[in-house]
């Protein structure tokens, strides 16, 4: 096939055997690039036709540098990075994997609250380091029970729905809250989540989740005024994006015990994807002993790079094919492709 195609993020995310086998059925030849400034990146890619993007920035100067370019397609679910807006005014196509990872970040969602429920990280570390055990009972009786608690989701999709679904299992009663929140969901009620508005939802939940995706309106949705509404004893979960709260008054929070904790694996402050010879991390959330960090691994699972890879492959296929992908799978809907589609 005569098309110019680029993947980028070939060393901080490599092309395994099994998406480099969907590529090859494909028949085209697949130019993989690490390139993460604007300048690198458009040296790669300014003649491309298809253009593969995992966690790279691809800014202004990067979409209107692409003269041929017909999609976009994220090996991923999350748009933020990609300025979709210049991308439709240019006629590329902008896809990506709308259900990648449900269960993975339903797993590290209920993970994450497990071990804050249960003062993990603090038990293992008095116990294995230290070698303190029955003080640990008296110092940390403050464990819950997740029978007795209630799981707020701020966002109800995909990712939420199967949290509510493990959180059913552990006898919590879970509440949400949605844009539309009057609308009929048949699939609140089957679940027996209740729906309510936010401000509800931070004053009665003893765990919080975010399952929403980063945009103007959800930037700092939970800022310092919102946090400050949390119960003291509460924890906050992120397994969304990291930008949705106001990390700064998050971590002033956590200081000053106003939330009892938070289990996080996104970041707004600090970029685990990029660098790392800094060793060790520099960052205030690793001196707090109330937090459980990950390096935004929620997604890591065989079948989860699977699943991603056949379906952001699929995509483009669809594009070089002549015709539209999936609707689902289109970011920018009313886009006009520069190359006809079917």
């Amino acid at each position: 096939m005569n098309a110019k195609v680029v993947r980028l993020n070939s060393e901080l995310f490599p092309i395994c055997e099994f998406e480099a086998a969907l590529h090859r059925q494909q028949c085209y030849e697949l130019l993989a690039v690490e390139a993460n400034t604007p300048a690198a990146i458009i040296e790669h890619t300014a003649d491309c036709d298809v253009l593969y993007v995992i966690s790279t920035s691809l800014p202004t100067a990067v979409i209107e540098s692409l003269s041929k370019c017909r999609v976009i397609s994220r090996i991923g679910a999350g748009t933020d990075k990609v300025d979709v807006a210049k991308a439709t005014e240019m006629g590329i196509l902008v896809t990506n994997v709308p259900d990648f990872c449900v269960p993975e970040q339903a797993d590290h969602t209920m993970m994450l609250m497990l071990a804050l429920a249960r003062n993990l990280p603090l038990m293992s570390r008095a116990f294995q380091r230290e070698g303190r055990f029955m003080d640990l009972l008296e110092q940390y009786d403050c464990n819950q029970r997740l029978s007795s608690s209630v799981l707020g989701l701020i966002g109800f999709g995909q990712s939420a729905k199967e949290v509510a679904k493990r959180a059913n299992a552990f006898g919590m009663k879970v509440i949400a809250t949605r844009r539309r929140r009057a609308a009929e969901n048949p699939e609140a009620d089957r679940l027996g989540v209740e729906l309510v508005d936010l401000d509800t939802l931070l004053t009665q939940s003893d765990y919080i989740s975010l399952h929403l995706p980063l945009t103007e309106a959800t930037h700092h949705l939970l800022d310092g005024k919102a946090i400050s509404k949390m119960k003291q004893t509460a924890f906050l979960i992120n397994t969304a994006r990291g930008a949705i709260v106001d990390e700064k008054a998050l971590i002033e929070a956590l200081r000053e015990r106003r939330i009892g904790g938070a289990g996080l694996d996104v970041f707004e402050s600090f970029n685990v994807f990029a660098d790392t010879k800094q060793c060790p991390l520099q960052h205030p959330l690793l001196d707090l002993d109330n937090v459980i960090l990950t390096p935004h691994s929620a997604s890591y699972s065989q079948q989860s790079r699977e699943d991603v890879s056949i379906t952001a492959v699929a995509n483009v296929a669809a594009v070089l094919a002549g015709r539209m992908p999936p609707e689902k799978n289109i970011v920018n809907a009313g886009v006009v492709p520069r190359n006809p589609l079917a």
